[in-house]
């Protein structure tokens, strides 16, 4: 009687973690703006893939061996919709990592994840970034060097980051990004169609003030 040959068990590789995608309004603002902000600035480039609270697997048949950043980006990898990212599948590990930390997270934030990307991902640039400023330093960068991180000096109040091409700061008391090549803020989308509208109304304000004086005029010329 011959062996029935069984396939290869296959392994699930969960797309949740069972935790909250971010524990204030504040936090779940801050990573959602951030991936905004990020996915529109790098919408014209095919190989970049910005993404956020997705578990990331880096060790096959392991699922175990999961982390989910707040905001990750990857350069060299295709923008498709993922499920979950796996690293061998990818062969890219992320490029950037910014975590919305709190006095819950922190110790982790600094301590393992921060051991992590550097030693395990790779990840060239982690960022951390509290808030509420509850815990201090509230706001750090680090640039990985010969395989260690080593902390990003604050230039003009911002830290710059080689990766994204962006500097990180605050602004009005929340976290953004500044692009030095134009020298300006970049908005969230959602900011940016309420300053559009806000223009379109004074544009149309200021026509309808102009049709006004020109009517005032040709009443006066006719008149004369």
């Amino acid at each position: 009687m011959q062996k029935q040959i069984s396939a290869a068990p296959t392994v699930v590789y969960p797309e949740s973690d069972g935790k909250p995608m971010a524990e204030t309004d504040r936090h779940r603002r801050l990573i959602v703006d951030f991936i905004l902000m990020l996915e529109d600035h790098f919408k014209n480039v095919n190989d970049v893939y910005v993404s956020g609270d997705l578990l990331i697997y880096y060790e096959e048949g392991n699922i175990y061996k999961s982390v989910a950043p707040d905001v990750f980006v990857v350069f060299g990898v295709s923008k498709k919709e993922r499920r979950t990212y796996r690293t061998w599948e990818e062969g890219k590990t992320p490029d950037f990592v910014l975590e919305a930390a709190s006095p819950s997270t922190y110790h982790k934030d600094i301590t393992d994840k921060k051991e992590l990307y550097a030693s395990v991902l790779g990840v060239p640039e982690y960022y951390i970034y509290d808030p509420y400023a509850e815990v201090q330093p509230h706001f750090q960068g680090y640039r990985l060097v010969d395989g260690v991180y080593e902390a990003i000096e604050f230039v003009d109040g911002r830290l710059p980051s080689v990766v994204l091409g962006l500097d990180l700061g605050e602004r009005d008391g929340n976290l953004s990004l500044y692009d030095p090549s134009r020298s300006v803020w970049i908005s969230p989308p959602k900011e940016r169609i309420t300053e559009a509208e806000a223009r379109a109304e004074n544009a149309e304000a200021e026509l309808a003030k102009a049709l006004a004086a020109l009517r005032r005029f040709q009443e006066n010329t006719d008149d004369d």
